[in-house]
């Protein structure tokens, strides 16, 4: 009789392990494809969604697209001292400390040295908790353990309406997150339990566009906060609003990540529109969507190329974040001609009539001269500005 069972019983095991196995086939899903460009940049990524549609497992086959092993931690049942380590006395506590001794989790990912870290239910964290993983997302340190660089961290949430026993994100842990709303599709999920999920693809960078990618956003952000410098950090009045994404100079470099990634591998614009916004939030993100659609800067090495032949852009935002793209291109590979057609770039906007949008360019232009190289003609019209700031001798 207990053999009968323990047969059945099997079967019955192997049955649902059949209803477990799935394809995958490539579709088109913007917030999944804004999830791994964040993923992608290294970023902190936190799914906000009703329980039950696919957060888990969507992490899981982003996994699996990644090769990496995937840890789940319920944020929610853990103590404190579970991310911050408990103390362990050694022998000589009073020369050596008292080193905070890192969980299992921890230890895994440190021995693999890379591997996708998940914390689950992080609105159901109380306050502590979330004080003490302030330290694991920022600095990826767990007690007295860094996780390796390479780890990825990815968070879920459900709104506080509908957890259990839900908070509001505290203001600097929220800030440290790209935050992305799950929805899910009726069609997906039905197609999904006849057999086929969509695959989470990971966009793969593309050497030749890594020469520019970096000039390009960092161009780009300092033309956009040069214009609506209010954009830069604003935190909002009421709680749940702190509580999701807002602009401040950490998620601005959370963007730059973002745009840099986006421009070196090609990425779907509405991806990109969806993780800017997950950083920086609606107004801040929507506003600089909008204007990166509008910007359309010239490619910064094909001008350094042949700077005689480019045409300054007519608006003084556009024109910052093009000089700023040029230099922080020079910067990347300094030599003595790529430094030149700099200064000719420079050149353009006093001839332009804009010398003091170019003063800044100007100063950090000076700063990358070897000092056997000659002093160009165009140095002078900043002579005034590169004096006061000690780039050039009185």
């Amino acid at each position: 009789m207990g053999a009968a069972v323990t047969g059945a019983l099997t079967a019955a095991d192997d049955l649902v392990a059949a209803t477990r196995e799935w394809r995958t086939e490539p579709a088109a899903d913007p917030k999944v494809e804004a999830l791994a460009l964040a993923v992608t940049a290294n970023l902190p990524v936190l799914l906000w969604g009703e329980p039950g549609i696919g957060k888990s497992a969507t992490l899981q086959q982003l996994a699996e697209g990644l090769g990496l092993p995937l840890e789940t931690v319920i944020a929610s049942v853990h103590e404190p001292s579970d991310f911050a380590g408990l103390p362990i006395v050694g022998d000589s506590p009073a020369t050596d400390g008292v080193p905070m001794a890192p969980p299992d989790w921890a230890v895994r990912l440190a021995r693999t040295g890379s591997g996708l870290l998940f914390f689950d239910e992080l609105s159901s964290a109380p306050p502590a908790v979330q004080a003490a993983l302030l330290r694991v997302v920022l600095e990826r340190r767990v007690g007295s353990l860094a996780l390796p660089p390479s780890v990825r961290i990815v968070a879920a949430a459900n709104p506080p309406t509908s957890a259990a026993d839900g908070w509001h994100l505290a203001p600097p842990l929220a800030n440290r997150f790209v935050h992305l709303h799950w929805t899910h599709d009726p069609r997906t999920v039905a197609r999904g339990l006849a057999g086929t999920w969509p695959a989470v693809t990971v966009p793969g960078i593309r050497p030749g566009r890594t020469a520019t990618a970096l000039a390009r956003a960092r161009g780009a952000i300092a033309g956009f906060l040069t214009a609506r410098p209010g954009l830069t950090h604003h935190l909002p009045a009421d709680a749940e609003a702190r509580g999701g994404a807002w602009p401040s100079p950490r998620t601005w470099e959370m963007v730059l990540r973002l745009l840099t990634v986006h421009h070196a591998a090609g990425t779907d614009a509405q991806a990109l529109a969806l993780a800017v916004i997950g950083a920086v939030g609606d107004g801040a993100g929507l506003e600089f969507v909008t204007y990166l659609e509008n910007l359309d800067l010239p490619d910064p090495e094909r001008v350094l190329a042949d700077p005689e032949a480019f045409r300054l852009p007519d608006r003084g935002d556009r024109q910052l974040a093009f000089l700023t793209a040029v230099i922080s291109a020079v910067q990347a590979k300094v030599d003595r001609s790529r430094w030149e057609a700099g200064w000719v770039v420079l050149g353009k906007a006093v001839e332009a009539g804009v010398p003091d949008v170019a003063a800044r360019a100007a100063m950090d232009l000076a700063a990358l001269r070897d000092t056997s190289w000659p002093v160009p003609p165009t140095i002078h019209a900043f002579a005034d500005v590169l004096r006061l700031s000690g780039r050039l001798p009185g």
